[in-house]
């Protein structure tokens, strides 16, 4: 036994959904469910356990006009993990932040490197912007770079068109997502509208952010491929905001854009009732303040999943999909205790009561 204080959790520890327990214990770092023999440095903590939450949508080292400094990017990780964020999918950004491996007070991040879009059709200082002779080359290096995922944006306003419109010709999805898979990488991509989605699924993408242009004829397409989707709700909140601010110069996206925020929810519960996979994601960074995860659980409720789903889709089913552990025996000692159960009332998702990380009481 080291001289590491042994963290002993009780009271209802979720390990599953249907599989709960009574205590566990944090030795050196590592989850037990055996009492340690000589312990001498115990201590306890009450409440309801959860796996470390998942945020599967986030930006770390992103801000509204490109990547930010560290201490930045340190701020914005340290606000995901007070709200019981400690798994990060880093949806694209433009900051190396490898630097945080080092750091065992900030969550893990499982990173897609830097975003790829098509010439003049993304955010500025986001992503690359290439042309679709190029997709292919820039999936292989952003597939090294990252953690098993890469981000393509999908479909932005055309401003010819002045409406949102497919970034990519088919043939150049259909190979890059090949490279990619050939890589050992996931593909995923931004996507708003309706006619980016069928090349993207057809051509073997394993998942879509967003996906406010899923319409009951793609659903079945989704299904069948088992194509998950991170409906980031609290980020489509914002879709109001932006049609009013185009609507003279675009009338047609802005247009668009509201008609896709008026049907989100119907969206996502026709989703999850056909058994499409369906995960938190906030979209912090950019525009949107970090640490929004428990609100957008509570918007996958108000969409109509029920609420043990909505919590899978940031705890149990979330760590399964992206290969990392939950509360399993000698995993990493990544939880959240709350003061009721959230599986009752998940708003109490907004108010934990002890951060675990890597099984020390952070904050």
């Amino acid at each position: 036994m080291s001289d590491r204080a042994v963290l002993h959790v009780k009271g209802r520890v979720l390990v599953g959904p249907e599989d709960v327990r009574d205590e566990l214990w944090v030795v050196d770092g590592r989850i037990s469910y055996d009492r340690p023999v000589g312990a001498r440095d115990i201590r306890t903590v009450k409440g309801w356990a959860l796996p470390g939450l998942v945020d599967a949508h986030c930006h770390v080292g992103l801000g509204p006009h490109g990547p930010v400094e560290a201490n930045v990017a340190e701020k914005q990780a340290l606000t995901d993990r007070e709200a019981g964020t400690l798994l990060i999918r880093d949806a694209g950004s433009p900051s190396d932040t490898r630097w945080t491996d080092d750091r065992e007070d900030l969550p893990k991040i499982i990173r897609a490197g830097r975003h790829i879009a098509r010439t003049r059709r993304y955010i500025r200082g986001y992503a690359h912007e290439i042309e679709p002779d190029d997709l292919v080359a820039y999936v292989a290096q952003e597939a090294r770079r990252g953690d098993g995922w890469v981000k393509l944006v999908g479909d932005w306003i055309d401003r010819e068109v002045g409406d949102l419109s497919p970034c990519w010709p088919r043939d150049a999805i259909e190979a890059a997502i090949r490279e990619a898979h050939r890589l050992g990488a996931r593909v995923t991509a931004h996507c708003f509208a309706e006619s980016s989605l069928r090349d993207l699924v057809e051509s073997g993408i394993d998942c879509i952010e967003h996906a406010t242009g899923l319409t009951e004829d793609l659903i079945p397409l989704f299904a069948s491929r088992g194509v998950a989707i991170v409906p980031t709700l609290v980020n489509i909140a914002t879709f109001p905001q932006l049609a009013e601010g185009g609507a003279s110069k675009y009338p047609r996206w802005s247009a668009h854009m509201r008609r896709l925020h008026e049907r989100r929810y119907d969206t996502v519960r026709n989703a999850y009732d056909a058994g499409i996979p369906v995960y938190v994601g906030t979209d912090a960074g950019g525009s949107l303040p970090h640490g929004l995860v428990a609100a957008e659980v509570a918007e996958l409720v108000t969409a109509g999943i029920p609420t043990v789903e909505a919590l899978s889709a940031t705890t149990w089913g979330a760590r399964k999909w992206l290969g990392r552990p939950g509360l399993e025996e000698g995993a990493v000692g990544d939880l959240v205790v709350y003061e009721a159960d959230p599986r009752v009332e998940v708003r109490v998702l907004a108010t934990p009561r002890r951060v675990m990380l890597n099984g020390r009481v952070a904050g």
